[in-house]
């Protein structure tokens, strides 16, 4: 972080007067994707426990019922999050009878809770499933069970429970005889408490239990849960307005998204920003601990790859989670052996705007701006318009294509058989022109979908998956991914065609594969027909007797006689596992080396400068796009700037490696260009300005603090200006002495004054050498070494001196320092600990009681 203090002061040199505040909340710099586990509730505070509910309710977790393993449970325990630490909850009026497998959501300043199984567990009676409704108010700490005239739903258990539009939603459930997929709801607002009966449309989940819901953009996602032969790992979700349910897709879309989890039951599912998480459950016999996510806006499965340094949870299910700011909270549950737990874990969430690269590519070729190549498709030469950047820099097939085109345009001009257009006006067609005789146009506009967003949707036209023609269509996207050479697609594409292979299209695909001479499709075709439960119907149907002779041979020869069964790995070579690189990995392959000889302008920097593609920059920036439709740069060159500043070189190939494929990945120097680059260059959305900003937190240090306040206050962020505010004054007395804070403005000084101001003050030197401490039978003395024992001695009338006493291995010595008020630091002899006297106004130091390290 050299020079650091000077580039900014170079920037301060040009004030600007582009409104570009930021507000994120990143919390305590707490490291994202990291579980972390809190305090355990111990048991004179609450029992362990599993099929309980916990509820968010301000900065508090609140968890109810459940069993211990011996008997049911109805008390309510908090967890505070700032306090860090368990606590019972009082309360008035009847609470509900002692319940596990009911349900809890908050809505307002109440908690509902509804149903669940009660009973004697261990004595096996008075067991029962409920279907009583019970408040309570958080403000009075009062529980209110409801009444209801009407019909109400049947009695249940291991259901799922929403609030939306001021109502409470109950789905699904066991009733003690068969699993349930009802829906009821009721108002939470006036004086009508009455249920409703939904009459639910469209692809309604199976009956199922023991399943969470998460609601999200007016709708309600339910995913997998018992649901007995049916059991699946689809994801529901159901629309609040118009009572319509839709199973949410993600296989049929060929793109390079994970896997949904594995089917599975007693798991959690929370929703946060713009994704959905899942933890825990059982998962066909085993208690996976991996988390998986769920993109809203992708539509995307993916597993979590947490931080290093996290204390994972075990798996378990019949846990329960919640949300609180920025973090997931996970209590309880069933572990190995059947064990109760009372761990309570947190996972830090990321909110980080999502990537929009893919989108950008995406809109501009649908837009067809700046389009400079003509594909001509197929054998009547349908024109299909692209941008030679992005195919060459996805297929090598069509770069040579491209180079080739090239040469032959270059060769015509200069033999005057064709006349030069204006370059790069994209007014008229383009000049260039490729030949693909070889392609279809509607499959190749779906390789270039995939070329431009890394997917295709084959489902867009016909929205069954499987229909005969979503196959064929796919398997003439194989063969020309082949051709193309562009491995990855091919995987995809084979992935799909096995997904949704069945007795309605096998045939189909088979003489398809045949006839493309795609062997591994045929293969898998031909391994599907032969097999027991599938030979006979599909021998038996006309299609079957209008197949070629060449293949109703093959077929019934294999049957008769099926090849050596292949080892493993062979076999596992056949199943076309998905290899090649995506989106990402291309763009960066193509601007770090082979991308100059397409470029079509230059970006100077200083002294230096880079080739660069008009379509990228334009896609990925307003400020480009409208540049190059307005006007061609002279010499095609562009000067580059951030407002009033001019970026280093090295800030600036960051600014392009993010342009190109969305890295993120920075010196600290480069964010204090970029910080500005997002507004000014008129992104997509502030991702770029997020991550700048969290590496400059995340390194602020006493040595560049000072310059990094004049930065913040300069651009208007105030939450990085509160935390440089906030380190100066931790650090004053390395601060004090640079040189850089002798020449602040007058405003940041007044502003370091009043953060002083706000801090403890020092009224009493403090003596160089503390008194001894209390012997161990003072009455102040405490057994728990993570307890800070204080003393008093008389100083000045109306101050009173403390001691604090730790552990050395408990408290570093920046450690205690950093702790509050600190003058005089000292080691006694013949010991291991570490005294820290401090001084204090009377009113403001507790003497009454001990206080526990924090």
């Amino acid at each position: 972080m050299h020079n650091i203090a000077k580039m900014i002061t170079e920037q301060l040199r040009n004030p600007n007067e582009l409104d570009i505040s930021l507000r994120m909340e990143f919390g305590p710099f707490e490291t994202i994707h990291k579980w972390k586990r809190m305090s355990e509730c111990y048991e004179f505070v609450g029992a362990r426990r599993s099929k309980h509910t916990a509820v968010a309710y301000k900065d508090a977790i609140y968890v109810f019922g459940g069993d211990n393993g011996k008997s049911m449970l109805n008390d309510l325990i908090r967890f505070d999050i700032r306090e860090k630490s368990w606590t019972k909850t009082g309360c008035m009026g009847t609470p509900p009878a002692p319940r596990y497998h009911h349900s809890a959501v908050v809505h307002r300043s109440s908690m509902f809770v509804f149903g669940g199984y009660t009973g004697d567990i261990l004595a096996n009676s008075n067991l029962t499933n409920k279907n009583d409704l019970f408040e309570y108010k958080f403000p009075n700490a009062q529980w209110v069970q409801w009444k209801f005239t009407g019909q109400e739903p049947v009695p249940r258990s291991a259901h799922g429970a929403a609030v939306y539009d001021d109502k409470l939603w109950i789905f699904a459930g066991y009733d003690g005889n068969a699993r349930l997929n009802d829906m009821w709801t009721c108002n939470l607002v006036g004086e009508n408490h009455q249920w409703e009966k939904i009459e639910q449309k469209g692809e309604c989940p199976p009956t199922c239990c023991n399943f969470p819901v998460a609601v999200a953009r007016n709708k309600m996602f339910v995913f997998s849960g018992q649901s007995g032969a049916k059991i699946t790992n689809a994801l529901f979700q159901f629309d609040f307005e118009t009572h319509t349910w839709s199973r949410v897709c993600t296989e049929h879309l060929l793109r390079s998204a994970g896997p949904a989890p594995a089917r599975r039951y007693g798991h959690v599912m929370v929703h946060h920003a713009r994704h959905l998480y899942v933890f825990g459950g059982a998962a066909d016999s085993t208690l996976p601990s991996d988390l998986h996510c769920y993109d809203l806006d992708t539509q995307m499965w993916s597993v979590l790859q947490v931080a290093t340094d996290s204390q994972v949870p075990s798996g378990r299910l019949f846990h329960a989670g919640a949300v609180v700011g920025d973090a997931m909270y996970v209590f309880g549950g069933t572990v190995d052996n059947n064990v109760r737990s009372g761990d309570l874990y947190r996972f830090q969430l990321s909110n980080y705007p999502r990537c929009t690269l893919h989108d950008d590519f995406g809109r501009i070729l649908k837009s067809q701006q700046f389009c400079d190549v003509t594909l001509l498709v197929g054998a009547e030469e349908t024109p299909v318009f692209a941008h030679q950047a992005m195919l060459a820099a996805r297929s090598q097939y069509l770069r040579t294509k491209i180079k080739e085109s090239r040469e032959e345009l270059l060769r015509r001009i200069e033999a005057g058989e064709e006349e030069p257009t204006e370059q790069f006006s994209y007014k008229s067609q383009p000049q260039l022109v490729v030949r693909l005789p070889e392609a279809t146009p509607e499959a190749f506009r779906m390789i270039l979908n995939y070329i431009y967003t890394d997917k295709i949707d084959p489902t867009e036209k016909d929205e069954d998956p499987a229909s005969p023609a979503t196959m064929l269509l796919v398997m003439e996207v194989l063969r020309l991914a082949l051709r193309l050479k562009i491995p990855r697609l091919r995987g995809l594409c084979a992935r799909y065609l096995r997904a949704n292979l069945c007795y309605g299209n096998v045939l189909q695909a088979l003489h398809a594969a045949h006839q493309a001479n795609l062997a591994c499709i045929k293969e898998y075709c031909l391994r599907f027909v032969v097999k027991d439960y599938n030979f006979t119907p599909i021998v038996m149907s006309a299609e079957f007797e209008q197949m070629e002779q060449q293949l109703m041979v093959e077929v019934i020869r294999r049957r008769q006689q099926p090849p050596p069964k292949q080892p493993a790995a062979a076999q596992h070579d056949a199943e076309e596992e998905i290899i090649g690189t995506n989106l990402e990995q291309d763009m960066c392959v193509f601007v770090t080396s082979g991308g100059a000889e397409l470029a079509d302008v230059r970006l100077r920097v200083g002294f230096s400068s880079r080739p660069a593609h008009r379509s990228i920059l334009a896609a990925r920036a307003a400020y480009f796009e409208a540049m190059f439709r307005s006007f061609s740069p002279q010499d095609n060159i562009v000067n580059i700037q951030i407002c009033d500043t001019i970026p280093s070189e090295e800030a600036f190939d960051s600014l392009l490696r993010y342009m190109y494929y969305g890295d993120t990945n920075m010196p600290t120097e480069d964010s204090l260009y970029l910080f500005q680059a997002p507004i000014y260059y008129g992104f997509t959305n502030n991702r770029l300005q997020v991550f700048c900003k969290h590496n400059l937190q995340s390194n602020v240090s006493p040595d560049n603090v000072v310059a990094i306040l004049q930065a913040a206050d300069r651009m208007r962020a105030a939450d990085i200006k509160e935390y440089a505010l906030k380190m100066i004054v931790h650090h004053f007395e390395l601060v004090a002495h640079q040189d850089s804070i002798r020449t602040l403005a007058q405003p940041l000084l007044v502003d370091i004054i009043c953060a002083l101001a706000e801090e403890p003050r020092h009224d009493t030197p403090l003596p160089l050498h503390p008194r001894s401490l209390p012997s161990s039978s003072s009455g102040d003395t405490l057994a728990d070494e993570d307890y800070i024992r204080y003393r008093t001695n008389r100083a000045e009338p109306g101050v009173m001196v403390g001691v604090k006493v730790a552990k050395s291995h408990d408290f570093g010595e920046r450690d205690l320092f950093q702790q509050g008020i600190c003058s005089h630091f000292d080691m006694l002899n013949e010991s291991d600990y570490y005294i820290k006297a401090y001084t204090q106004p009377v009113d403001s130091l507790r003497l009454d009681r001990p206080y526990r390290r924090r």
